[in-house]
């Protein structure tokens, strides 16, 4: 049995001032403007042009927040290592973007009473339509991230033997470049929207992939996806569309699929329940707020579109996390 919350703890769900707080500090750059050697309140107010006064407030904030220290004498303001390497843009491992991507959507989450009550969502594009660029550099941290957790995802899908990969709004093209690296007699087409495709380029150029891994521009819901594959992979995509349009692309992507072939569906799947797990039932709410029709699902739910599209072999590979349709060799 989960134990009571505290009435502390009640209230520091309710409180949502220290994540503004840290989302305007990387909206001014504050953490840029510091650097590497601490400087004085107005030194940084003048470097992001803003009013002295208030900014020490903010400052003074973030020194308890353990995102920034102060030396006493002098009045100086550091940066703390984890900010330094995370938070100010000239470090290779900055995460802003994504960062500023929460606060963009901040609005949206004022409209949260009002969607509960009437059904009706209030965004009409997501913020990746209405900014490109800040999408871009999105997807770039996300790469970046990915990175780390690619070739373990592609050793426990055991893919020897496939040799045709079609990456299904694989966007930076990170699992592409995992799986390749992993299984060398795999070759793979990253098929996503064209503006995408031009961080796309350079990633799958960066890590010499170029001769394997294939761009292929499009909208997946509305063009064909080419073929036959061994395997097809969307990953982290059914999350932004509605059921319907899910069971269509999955029967667009049997049709894709060689006999024999795989559809690997990897995305933040909620359980039976619809109670669990914790974070995907607060990144539902998040979907609620922030597409025109978006929602998390069920592994059931992608099992039942499998299953109705032809896949002779469905399984949950990975708990609310990957469901796997295999195409019969005789299909």
């Amino acid at each position: 049995m989960s134990r009571e919350l505290s009435l502390a703890e009640v209230f520091q769900l309710g409180y949502y001032w220290e994540t503004k707080i840290l989302l305007t500090a990387v909206k001014l750059d504050v953490f840029s403007a510091i650097g590497e050697k601490p400087k004085a309140a107005q030194d940084i107010a003048g470097r992001i042009q803003a009013d002295e006064p208030t900014l020490v407030l903010l400052l003074n904030a973030l020194v308890a927040m353990k995102l920034l220290t102060k030396e006493e004498e002098g009045d100086l303001y550091g940066n703390s290592s984890t900010s330094l390497k995370h938070l100010a843009r000239h470090s290779g491992q900055y995460v802003g973007h994504l960062l500023l991507l929460h606060d963009a959507e901040w609005n949206n989450w004022g409209n949260l009473e009002e969607t509960i009550r009437t059904g009706r969502r209030a965004v009409e594009r997501h913020v990746f339509e209405t900014d490109p660029e800040l999408g871009s550099n999105v997807l770039a941290v996300l790469n970046r991230i990915g990175q780390q957790s690619g070739p373990d995802f592609a050793k426990r899908l055991k893919l020897m033997g496939s040799e045709r990969l079609l990456d299904l709004g694989g966007g930076a093209g990170t699992n592409s470049i995992a799986f390749c690296q992993v299984y060398a007699e795999l070759r793979a087409t990253v098929f996503d929207l064209p503006a995408t495709l031009k961080l796309t380029e350079k990633t799958v150029k960066d890590a010499g992939l170029e001769s394997r891994i294939t761009l292929h521009p499009g909208d997946f819901n509305k063009d064909q996806l080419g073929g036959p594959y061994d395997v097809v992979l969307m990953s982290d995509i059914l999350h932004y569309q509605t059921f319907q349009m899910n069971h269509d692309l999955v029967k667009k992507a049997f049709v894709s699929l060689a006999p024999g072939g795989r559809l690997i569906i990897k995305d933040r799947f909620l359980d039976e329940a619809g109670t669990g797990p914790a974070w995907t039932t607060a990144f539902t709410v998040h979907i609620l707020v922030n597409t025109q029709h978006g929602s998390c699902y069920k592994c059931s739910d992608a099992m039942q579109w499998l299953t109705k599209s032809g896949f002779d072999s469905v399984v949950e590979l990975e708990k609310t996390a990957v469901v796997q349709g295999l195409k019969s060799r005789e299909a």
